[in-house]
């Protein structure tokens, strides 16, 4: 029966193209708010990356969230008008990538309030993004939402943070899958790739000392699909800086 529900939404829906079209158990039931706070937050992107995703961004709750893993993924939403016929906006839809954490507030209720409490599929969108599918002033709303590909301009990016002994790259601007699952690195000085771990968010850390080396990332998606960006940090790297590279998924 809830596999026909879903069907029966998606036809209402009327707006995917045959390249969007999806079996009706990828699409999941959730509802979204909308906030105007920091974008960057949990994942670490900052000001200066997130500027990269757009106005399309969202906090996830702990259900979705998963400690960070799913930093960089990309999330397709559309209101679910079936539910909410007054305050959806019917045929539209937004893309949006995770970049920040909703708290949950234990204090709540999770149907009033505690909308990010466990074990609640939740998104907390940026305002442009819930203006896209619903009428603001509703404050929370229905919505069917499946995980897609990212679409990024450009070449994926490290930003060297830490000091000696100590690196802490943000890797931001991902495509494909969005989301990181496993990164190694390689100094021109180094012979072997070494794994390095993720410290949070979108922050993966390395305990070796790199100065005066050009860095080589490899980099592997929740999907499986890895790429590999030779010399994307040359040896004259410092602390605080970012390098595009010239590879993407």
């Amino acid at each position: 029966m809830e596999k026909l529900i879903f069907i029966g939404v998606l036809v209402l829906m009327g707006f995917l193209t045959s390249e969007q079209r999806v079996t009706s158990t990828e699409w999941q039931r959730a509802h979204a708010t909308s906030y105007d706070g920091p974008k960057g937050g949990a994942c670490g992107y900052g000001d200066q990356l997130i500027n990269d995703y757009g106005n399309n961004t969202a906090a996830l709750s702990m259900a979705l969230f998963n400690d960070g893993k799913s930093c960089g993924g990309c999330y397709q939403i559309v209101c679910d008008a079936t539910q909410d016929p007054q305050w959806c906006l019917k045929r539209t839809s937004v893309t949006v990538t995770a970049t920040n954490f909703c708290p949950p507030e234990p204090s709540k209720p999770n149907d009033n309030g505690g909308w990010c409490n466990p074990p609640r599929p939740h998104f907390d969108l940026s305002r442009t993004a819930f203006e896209s599918i619903a009428i603001y002033e509703a404050g929370i709303v229905p919505i069917l939402y499946q995980k897609v590909g990212c679409q990024r301009n450009g070449g994926i990016k490290f930003t060297m943070n830490g000091n000696d002994y100590f690196e802490l790259v943000v890797i931001s601007n991902v495509g494909g899958a969005g989301d990181i699952s496993n990164v190694w690195i390689k100094g021109s000085k180094m012979e072997n790739w070494e794994s390095m771990s993720k410290n949070w968010g979108a922050n993966w850390q390395s305990s070796r000392y790199l100065n005066g080396q050009s860095l080589s990332f490899r980099i592997q998606l929740s999907d499986g699909k890895s790429v590999t960006a030779k010399d994307a940090v040359p040896s004259n790297w410092r602390f605080g800086q970012t390098f595009s590279s010239n590879v993407q998924f």
